[in-house]
């Protein structure tokens, strides 16, 4: 009995040490802008935002931040489309979902001040899941938006084409931003 439990002991310690090793990265893989685009959904945190993104009482609302007026979720976190995608057709699963989540939902999403209601409606995944669209643009969070108002997934380059944060009309923002402080 003893043995077996040093032997548990020991095995806890190396699986430890191993995932300890695994999230200790220096960040050395990027290149000299300190951008990596290739394999995206490696270099992100996406712990932050969980793949399952279903929201229980789902809405979208207006905030004025970063960019402008744009689209944010229930909790103030900068809503974006990809290019990539098609009219209500996502093209972002597997690692790309675990880097940009999709904004899904299990009841019609509500509209808040400033969204124009007729723009905004769902579409099912090829998952089965029901993913919230704004002017026939599948919407997604971007894992590494720590808090309500970060919009780092701005014009970012990753998995095949760019993303953008959504203004009230369903169009992307591709302006520059309007403050330096990365928030509302």
């Amino acid at each position: 009995m003893r043995r077996l439990r040093a032997a548990t002991a020991l095995a806890c310690g190396v699986l430890v040490a191993a995932a300890a090793t695994g999230c200790a990265g220096d960040g050395g893989e990027n290149g000299a802008d300190g951008m990596q685009t290739a394999n995206a959904a490696d270099s992100l945190d996406t712990n932050v935002v969980p793949a399952a993104t279903s929201s229980p009482a789902p809405a979208v609302d207006v905030k004025d931040g970063t960019y402008g007026k744009m689209l944010v979720d229930e909790k103030g976190r900068t809503l974006y489309l990809f290019e990539k995608d098609t009219k209500n057709k996502s093209k972002c699963d597997d690692d790309c979902a675990k880097a940009w989540p999709p904004f899904t939902v299990k009841k019609t999403p509500t509209p808040g001040a400033g969204v124009k209601k007729d723009l905004l409606k769902t579409t099912k995944r090829d998952d089965g899941s029901e993913q919230v669209t704004y002017n026939g643009h599948p919407l997604y969070r971007f894992a590494d938006d720590q808090k309500a108002g970060d919009t780092n997934g701005q014009d970012v380059d990753a998995f095949g084409a760019k993303w953008f944060v959504v203004d009230p009309d369903g169009k992307k923002i591709t302006t520059k931003p309007n403050t330096s402080d990365g928030g509302y």
